[in-house]
């Protein structure tokens, strides 16, 4: 198990070192590697030069040979040693599917900060990023050689990092709504199949792309299921139209109708998607952070209608988060003893 950190906290890690230290981002795809480079570079006032690790030859970073007097020297391409000598921000993306040649070329760079006999300019950064092998994006072995030359960053999505960004990027609302409500649907699982699934990057652009159809005069109510299921996820797709169609920008993270109750939705569809979700966090041990008494509490103001589709199947864990008192009197209910 590899330690993670957000995409801010990598921002704060390479702002600090990428100078000094050579500086690999790791993570499933769609996370938004690249948007954050490009970002803390931008913020640092250094351009931000990009090189595409799969569309790059060797000589492409080690340079072309000339003939000088009886020497031959290797000439270094323009984007890797601009003629201003200023420093820069090189990012190298997609370095874990480059190919071994293209990964060797680079060893001297990542640790030296060397091209051949050049150095790059004092204060210039040094950034990659790539997928990992387990997420069945196209990756190839990164060489240990390689591995020792750079800081590894594990970096992983972090739902409230990604509100913040998606409000102050004006990311539709009914979006930022329907990953508050469902946490899970931000990041999933690459799927084994050619299909959508659901990224931070698939999210950003399905806004996007709902926006250019408002935009175009096209009825949202024909085209966002083509859309959504062309972006995200099937079975996000299909949850997110079906709320988006009745209305969801008034829903709240499940854990504020644990803490009140009294929020609950009274509009069926709404009312049962948030059981829904409290039921998913109860069998997968999402609700460690909510006190006996607050569990109890939520159960017993629930509608009985609500209890009874959140006790069933799942009695024993609810017992074991203190909800003895609820279910007692759900067990009285049901079966009519005194």
């Amino acid at each position: 198990m590899n330690e993670t950190v957000t995409l801010s906290q990598a921002k704060d890690i390479i702002k600090a070192l990428a100078a000094d230290e050579s500086v690999l981002l790791l993570s499933s795809p769609g996370l938004g590697k690249s948007d954050i480079v490009r970002s803390v570079a931008a913020e640092a006032g250094l351009e931000c030069r990009s090189l595409l690790g799969t569309q790059i030859a060797p000589e492409d970073v080690s340079g072309v040979p000339k003939i000088d007097g009886e020497r031959s020297v290797f000439c270094p391409p323009r984007i890797l040693l601009p003629e201003s000598g200023e420093p820069f921000c090189l990012f190298l993306d997609e370095l874990p599917a480059a190919g071994p040649d293209v990964q060797k070329a680079f060893y001297a760079l990542l640790l030296e900060r060397r091209i051949g006999e050049f150095d790059l300019p004092k204060g210039t950064w040094v950034v990659a990023a790539g997928n990992r092998a387990e997420d069945r994006a196209l990756v190839r072995t990164i060489s240990s050689a390689l591995v020792n030359r750079v800081l590894i960053l594990h970096v992983r999505a972090d739902n409230e990092e990604w509100i913040s960004w998606a409000r102050a990027n004006n990311i539709r609302s009914e979006i930022i709504a329907f990953i508050a409500a469902v946490p899970d649907a931000l990041m999933r699982p690459a799927s084994t199949e050619p299909v959508p699934f659901s990224t931070p990057r698939a999210w950003a652009s399905l806004s996007a792309s709902l926006d250019l159809t408002e935009r175009a005069g096209l009825p949202l109510e024909q085209t966002r299921r083509a859309l959504a299921y062309g972006k995200v996820s099937a079975g996000d797709a299909s949850l997110f139209c079906g709320l988006a169609e009745s209305g969801m920008e008034d829903l709240k993270p499940a854990s504020a109708y644990i803490r009140d109750p009294s929020l609950l939705p009274v509009e069926p569809a709404k009312k049962w998607f948030i059981i829904r979700i409290i039921r998913k966090m109860a069998a997968e041990g999402g609700l460690s952070e909510f006190s006996p008494d607050e569990i109890e509490h939520f159960l017993s103001a629930a509608p009985g209608e609500v209890r009874f589709s959140l006790l069933v199947g799942l009695v024993r864990i609810w017992g074991d988060l203190g909800a003895s008192d609820s279910l007692l009197s759900s067990l009285k209910e049901a079966t009519g003893l005194r």
